[in-house]
């Protein structure tokens, strides 16, 4: 049977393993996205956006420096004990010096990132949760990095994160994403098994065109330099969240 998201244990995230296998250094892949990203965020003005959430952040900072160039609040969401306890380390003591690559490269591309990594993480708070524990319509920005696809290996439950991923911004609000393609189940480090529900370019495209507007979808091809997951690249999404029916 697929193992769904309350199937696993999220306090046990191998941070240092998982830190070590994507982010101790800049990867191309990633790279890509934080330029397509900020092409996204350079349509803000500094400030112009009240609230911003980052869904599942993991221990991944990049995603809340890209928003810092337009927040002026940003929630970082995360359910696991382990991933929390980095956060809090990175927002609250100094932050690790293998992402000063990553913050150069946000601020080159987009100047209205905060110039030092510290003042781009100076407006996260971090938030204990996931999806399902925000409420509708609560931020003005969401912006979510491979969580539904590597959260459960349910289809269903993957277009039920999806559609809660919408659901948190008010109607016309901005959404950014990115996603491993054809993620399967995988292992971080020596042993740890995670789940994946597979994913393309045309199923996220399926899944997010009645939930939004203005919807984009592109490709990152896979990069030889991360660790094999059995992935065929990244999709990357923007957009805005749809008009909801009145009741």
């Amino acid at each position: 049977m697929a193992i769904l998201n309350d199937d696993v244990n999220w306090d046990s995230w191998p941070v240092e393993d998982y830190l070590a296998e994507n982010y101790r250094e800049l990867h191309l892949a990633d790279a890509a996205v934080i330029a397509h990203h900020c092409a996204f965020y350079r349509g803000f003005a500094p400030g112009s956006v009240g609230r911003s959430v980052e869904i599942g952040a993991g221990p991944n900072l990049y995603p809340l420096i890209l928003a810092a160039a337009a927040s002026r609040h940003i929630d970082a969401v995360e359910a696991g004990a382990s991933n929390m306890a980095y956060l809090d380390r990175q927002l609250h003591r100094a932050p690790d010096p293998s992402w000063l690559p990553f913050h150069a490269l946000c601020h080159r591309l987009n100047p209205d990132v905060p110039a030092t990594l510290e003042g781009s993480l100076s407006s996260v708070h971090l938030v204990h949760g996931d999806l399902r524990s925000l409420p509708p319509g609560g931020y003005d920005l969401a912006s979510m990095h491979f969580v539904a696809e590597g959260a459960t290996e349910d289809f269903e439950e993957f277009k039920d994160f999806c559609r809660r991923f919408v659901g948190c911004v008010v109607p016309d609000g901005h959404l950014v994403a990115a996603f491993m393609e054809n993620l399967p189940t995988y292992r971080i480090g020596a042993a740890s098994r995670w789940p994946g529900c597979p994913v393309d370019t045309d199923i996220i495209t399926e899944v997010f065109t009645p939930l939004t507007d203005r919807l984009a979808v592109g490709h990152i091809p896979s990069d030889p330099t991360l660790p094999d997951y059995g992935d065929s690249g990244m999709v990357v999404l923007t957009g805005v969240a749809a008009a909801r029916p009145a009741v």
